[in-house]
């Protein structure tokens, strides 16, 4: 009798992870004006274009999970890039929001300075008492972050997830994966409305074994990166600079 034996390749037991930024905020209202609330805002038209053309890549995809932040600026992302999907159903996980900065509602005394604050936030991140323009701690952040982001790897019902995030929220959740700390020399940038492809592979017990990081900070709307040349907070700091002019800081 014929013995049938066991397949010599064995499939992998892997789902995939689509993790996307937000699209362009309207940090700086119609009127000229920097937004006292960025956790308000939502997207600019040029961050509906941006959500719509990444929205196109990922058009064939059939998604299980779809999860963002909840705040305005990913709600609103999701949304165009689900297009007219009945399922799965947007949800929100508010672990995940972007590290939140300090306020502003008191003077600046010195603008240039807090500009090249906003313009590289990180450079001190290897401080563990360091925090993002003087409100949340970097520890802080990546307590919240890491735990939100496994228990949704805890989930075993998934096979394509859709995550709209945050650029720094994006980059914890690389620095987990690929176990790296957070430096000041190096960082993953995530352009506006950018889209990174991670495999997850499970172990025997189904769970997370293995990352396969298949694409990072994709932009279907600027594909070579041509009309890109400043990171997402140096694009912030020169908008924010020219609203303010010099000698007019923050808060005033």
């Amino acid at each position: 009798m014929t013995q049938i034996s066991a397949p010599l390749f064995e499939e992998p037991r892997r789902r995939r992870i689509f993790l996307m930024r937000h699209g362009e905020a309207a940090y700086i209202s119609a009127t000229g004006e920097v937004t006292q609330d960025p956790r308000s805002v939502g997207l600019t038209s040029t961050g509906q274009i941006q959500a719509r053309k990444q929205g196109a890549v990922v058009a064939s995809v059939e998604f299980d999970r779809a999860i963002c932040s909840g705040l305005p600026r990913t709600v609103e992302t999701a949304t165009i890039v689900l297009g007219h999907r009945a399922e799965p159903r947007l949800e929100i996980v508010p672990e995940l929001e972007e590290i939140r900065g300090g306020g502003r509602d008191h003077p600046v005394s010195d603008v240039r300075a807090w500009l090249r604050h906003v313009a590289n936030p990180w450079a001190s991140g290897a401080d563990p008492e360091a925090t993002f323009l003087g409100g949340e701690r970097f520890v802080d952040f990546a307590a919240r972050i890491v735990p939100a982001f496994e228990r949704i790897l805890a989930d075993q019902s998934w096979r394509n997830l859709l995550l709209v995030l945050h650029g720094a929220v994006n980059r914890a959740i690389f620095n987990h994966v690929m176990n790296l700390p957070w430096q000041a020399r190096m960082t993953i940038e995530q352009d506006n409305c950018c889209l990174n492809i991670i495999d997850v592979d499970a172990g025997p017990d189904g769970s997370p074994d293995r990352f396969l990081v298949r694409a990072v900070n994709l932009t279907a709307y600027d594909l070579n990166k041509s009309g890109i040349h400043y990171t997402s907070m140096e694009e912030s700091a020169r908008r924010i600079a020219d609203v303010l002019g010099v000698s007019t800081p923050p808060g005033h």
